[in-house]
């Protein structure tokens, strides 16, 4: 399967410029879509979950090669895509009363799971996926964070979809139940084309094979992470300096990142030579292509067309 979107635009009743023009290739694989809150993230995933309208452009879900007729028209074909469909939305609400294994029954049902025994059979599948088997019995109401998050996947995995949408996954999760979701999410990527909306880097950085960064509604840089990081080399110079500097710092150089480090600031700057004295090179990571392109510093594309 394969994702085809292009000239997607959404503008809201408020004058709320969403999506402006946004073209992307998607192909089979984990691929993340990052941006800071505000991005358009969310109004791009809801058009393609069929939960909200376009004003303008396409989107089609086919395999690699097959003809139009082949594809699925994601705007307008919508029963048919949600047949096709996994979606785990940023926030959703479960029965905190029911168990998960009668709740995730009752969802098998509603995609169309008739049988009985077939249902049994996949939520026993699909709970221990997830590893959430051995606490099939509990009551979802005390379920942590990541368990709920687990058991939205083992939910959006029902009928086994070529397309996965996960919104914004490891927000507010801790540290250890993040590590298991997103070994989880690795596992997706696999047999699908699994899209991973988020505005932490990390996410996108351990998990994606191809990414997009959006802002205020436009694509900013489309791109293979490790490549887009390796294009970066020789370009990213760090300096430790006061805060006091850091405003002369930004006026003389095109400063793309600041963080605290014991009391001092670090500042990350993008430049095809070192800036001057007291600057040092320093290997990019994906952060510095993020910032990069956040601040105008990289381009659309970090390749070709013709190696896409």
């Amino acid at each position: 399967m394969r994702l085809t979107i292009r000239d997607l635009s959404k503008t809201y009743p408020n004058g709320t410029r969403a999506l402006s023009d946004v073209s992307l290739d998607v192909p089979p694989g984990m691929y993340g879509l990052l941006g800071p809150n505000g991005a358009g993230k969310s109004t791009l995933m809801r058009i393609l979950a069929t939960l909200q309208e376009a004003d303008a452009g396409s989107a089609t879900l086919g395999t690699p090669g097959s003809g139009p007729g082949h594809a699925l028209d994601v705007l307008r074909e919508k029963d048919a895509v949600r047949r096709t469909l996994g979606y785990l939305p940023q926030e959703f609400g479960v029965y905190p009363k029911a168990s998960a294994e009668a709740l995730l029954e009752h969802f098998a049902l509603l995609k169309g799971v008739a049988s009985r025994g077939a249902r049994r059979e996949v939520v026993e599948a699909l709970l221990r996926q997830v590893n959430l088997w051995d606490v099939r019995r509990q009551k979802l109401g005390g379920f942590s964070g990541g368990m709920r998050q687990r058991f939205g996947v083992a939910v959006a995995l029902l009928g086994n979809p070529q397309l996965m949408i996960v919104d914004e996954p490891t927000a507010g999760l801790d540290p250890a139940e993040r590590v298991r979701f997103l070994n989880l999410l690795s596992e997706l990527g696999e047999s699908s084309v699994v899209i991973l909306s988020t505005h932490i880097v990390e996410d996108v950085s351990e998990l994606c094979t191809r990414m997009a960064i959006i802002d205020r509604g436009r694509i900013l840089l489309e791109a293979e992470p490790v490549r887009a990081v390796d294009d970066l080399r020789g370009r990213i110079w760090r300096r430790v300096i006061s805060k006091a500097q850091l405003a002369e710092v930004e006026r003389e150089h095109a400063v793309i990142s600041t963080k605290l480090l014991a009391g001092r600031t670090v500042a990350h700057v993008y430049g095809d030579s070192s800036p001057g004295p007291g600057f040092e090179a320093v290997a990019p990571d994906l952060e510095d292509v993020y910032f990069s392109a956040m601040s105008g510093h990289i381009g659309r594309r970090h390749e070709p067309a013709a190696s896409r």
